[in-house]
């Protein structure tokens, strides 16, 4: 045998790992075979819905909340409910995903409006793209604004993607000025 030998290499790989010879050719049956059956909830939250309510209801100040305090005061609302509250790493996840507050366009700073060039009166603007436009194709005025918005909006509006250069280390500065960011981003 070689140290090329693909074929005795996988057999050997079989013996180590308890697969008999003839399951490891990718059929069913053996440990790498088998057609991969989808969830059916894919690419939905798992948490029940009382539960995302609590989290974006913790995660809907103006400032960031530490951590600790967010398990803590989502951890108390699930009790209440009598609802299983989502894990740390759950609640990370969904801060990019919870609900996010919208503006009126017709409600915003003339500067904000006009960032928003592909928007019109009497709609409703997501926070995190107006604090996208408002950083991209906005003023300073409108960048002002921007920095003003409630810190989901900038953390979800940093995870977008088209940022220019200059825009993306303005949002970055704001970001770690306000505790939205470490630094890192």
């Amino acid at each position: 045998m070689t140290a090329f030998d693909l074929t005795e290499s996988v057999v050997r790989a079989g013996r180590r790992l308890g697969v008999s010879e003839g399951k490891l050719d990718g059929k069913p049956g053996g440990r790498s075979g088998g057609k991969a059956v989808a969830r059916s909830d894919a690419g939905k939250p798992r948490i029940a819905p009382g539960a995302l309510d609590c989290v974006a209801a913790v995660l809907g100040g103006q400032e960031r909340p530490g951590m600790g305090d967010v398990m803590k005061k989502i951890a108390a609302m699930c009790r209440a409910r009598r609802l299983a509250p989502p894990s740390r790493a759950t609640i990370y996840k969904l801060m990019a995903v919870v609900r996010r507050p919208a503006y009126r366009f017709d409600e915003l700073p003339a500067a904000a409006r006009a960032a928003l060039y592909n928007s019109g009166p009497g709609c409703d603007v997501p926070g995190h793209q107006v604090a996208f436009y408002c950083f991209n194709y906005g003023g300073t005025e409108a960048m002002s604004f921007a920095a003003g918005l409630p810190w989901l909006a900038i953390y979800q509006a940093m995870r977008l993607p088209g940022w220019r250069a200059k825009s993306r280390g303005l949002i970055e500065a704001v970001a770690f000025a306000r505790g939205i960011a470490d630094g890192r981003a």
